[in-house]
């Protein structure tokens, strides 16, 4: 099997182990074309029972996913067949929903920042290790005067509990690898010069196991149904996303930076500069 024909992503499968390297400079934004390759990778894997799991990373150490691209609005109409595949959610939340019922164990290698909806893939994701040092994650919608669309705050209330949920979706700040063990948002906090041996030992003694195993393991342990809440998430962020406000801050964003490398080091000053501006 080929996972060499992407664009914003490059595939090896190796010893039960499909290693997936998310590559759209410069920041890893979500954007239609990478939203297209993971449903057709994703696709591509189900299947194929010699994949036991499957482990994401970037290209660059800074960003995992820094968010959902910003001019992805204007795309929505020539991305309306991807959004159809999956009725129960929209087209942000359907990648998340892809990894959460993914048959193999999905992990992600966490060395840099995800924001947004790059949290949300996270969240999304069986399993994820993160970079003390240098790994943030933040839902961080609110600084763009809308909330998460992706299943963030589905996901976020699952794993953390409704308090730190409110929290994180609140202030929108981006919180460290500790920390965001600590809240259960992820796995756990490994050291960056560690992280890279540490998956693969997690990966490969999974992968060791019989599709069976697994498969059993994944239907006792299956995620929660969340597609009430999933429906009024999109709700609600539709609504905001049509008002004024939003579309004002994204502009300032990226006059600001947002979007390279520069403006995401420190996105959350960039937003709240703006947002005092207005």
């Amino acid at each position: 099997m080929s996972l060499d024909q992407y664009t914003t992503l490059r595939g090896v499968i190796d010893g039960g182990v499909a290693r997936i390297t998310l590559d759209n400079p410069p920041v890893n934004a979500l954007s239609g074309t990478l939203i297209r390759e993971l449903h057709d990778a994703l696709a591509t894997l189900r299947d194929d029972r010699s994949v036991r799991v499957i482990v994401f990373s970037s290209a660059n150490p800074e960003f995992f996913i820094a968010h959902v691209d910003i001019h992805i609005l204007d795309e929505m109409e020539e991305l309306r067949e991807i959004a159809d595949l999956n009725p129960d959610a929209n087209l942000f939340q359907g990648v998340g929903e892809l990894l959460r019922h993914q048959p193999q164990v999905t992990i992600v290698k966490l060395a840099g920042k995800a924001r947004a909806g790059g949290a949300e893939f996270v969240a999304a994701a069986d399993m994820t290790f993160a970079a003390r040092e240098t790994a943030g994650i933040g839902q961080s919608e609110v600084l763009m005067g809308i909330v998460p669309g992706g299943g963030g705050t589905q996901y976020l209330r699952d794993r953390v509990g409704r308090n730190r949920a409110l929290e994180l979706l609140l202030t929108g700040d981006l919180v460290d690898a500790d920390t965001a063990a600590a809240y259960g948002w992820i796995n756990r906090a490994v050291p960056a010069d560690g992280l890279d041996a540490f998956v693969d030992g997690v990966a490969e003694k999974i992968a060791a196991l019989s599709p069976e195993l697994i498969a059993a393991a994944k239907q006792l342990v299956p995620p929660a149904d969340l597609t009430e809440g999933l429906r009024a998430e999109n709700d609600a962020w539709a609504e905001l996303v049509s008002g004024e406000l939003p579309a004002r801050l994204m502009t300032g964003a990226l006059e600001r930076g947002a979007q390279t490398p520069a403006g995401e080091r420190d996105l959350e000053s960039v937003m709240r500069s703006v947002a005092a501006d207005l």
